[in-house]
């Protein structure tokens, strides 16, 4: 009785620091963990409860379903990138830009973005088309157009350059290999990358 009663009293004043916006962390940190490990199709309230060290009824009284968990996990948990570095050179600015991507790819909210895209459904992964747009499609255009204005004003880049498709070059090949070839970007691949495909891609005609 001495002994259960100590550790119950020990316990007890444990709680109210999980409260709030403590308990809200760790049960977004949960979600993550977890589609890192079993994915979306896996992922299930109770499974986040567990992780998080909470009940059941404290996740539902926040998040109503599976999705909108998953959608603010996901908004808490990729980075942010706010200024393209300023380098002196595309080269290595893009090279830049591609080791922030890789890190972010393979970071845990990360593996749980993919989880998300690649097992969705349809109707599913409307719902988190504007978490993707948000914290990745926007934020890796507006610092390839940073970097690319940069070059243009240098007289690195051909002054056309500044368009969605060339945008587009850079994220959607570093996607594709990653989900098709199973490719991890190591340096090599980034500079292969940036070496053979975008350098020239931007390079002013006749330089």
């Amino acid at each position: 009785m001495g002994t259960s009663s100590g550790t119950a009293a020990t316990d007890r004043p444990a709680s109210p620091r999980r409260r709030g916006a403590v308990l809200e962390r760790a049960i977004l940190d949960a979600a993550l963990e977890q589609l890192g490990t079993v994915g979306w199709k896996g992922l299930t309230m109770e499974g986040v409860a567990a992780g998080a060290q909470t009940g059941k009824a404290a996740v539902y009284r926040r998040w109503p379903s599976k999705e909108d968990l998953v959608a603010d996990a996901l908004q808490a948990g990729l980075p942010r990138f706010d200024e393209a570095p300023d380098l002196g050179s595309v080269r290595e600015e893009l090279l830049a830009l591609c080791r922030q991507a890789r890190d972010a790819m393979y970071s845990r909210p990360g593996f749980a973005l993919r989880s998300v895209i690649h097992e969705c459904d349809t109707l599913e992964a409307e719902r988190f088309q504007g978490v993707i747009y948000g914290g990745v499609i926007e934020p890796s255009i507006r610092l390839l157009r940073q970097v690319i204005t940069r070059g243009i004003k240098r007289g690195e880049v051909r002054p056309d350059a500044a368009n969605g498709l060339v945008f587009d070059v850079m994220p959607a090949m570093m996607m594709y290999r990653a989900k098709i070839s199973g490719c991890e970007w190591n340096e090599r691949d980034i500079e292969e990358m940036v070496d053979q495909l975008m350098v020239p891609l931007l390079r002013p005609a006749g330089a």
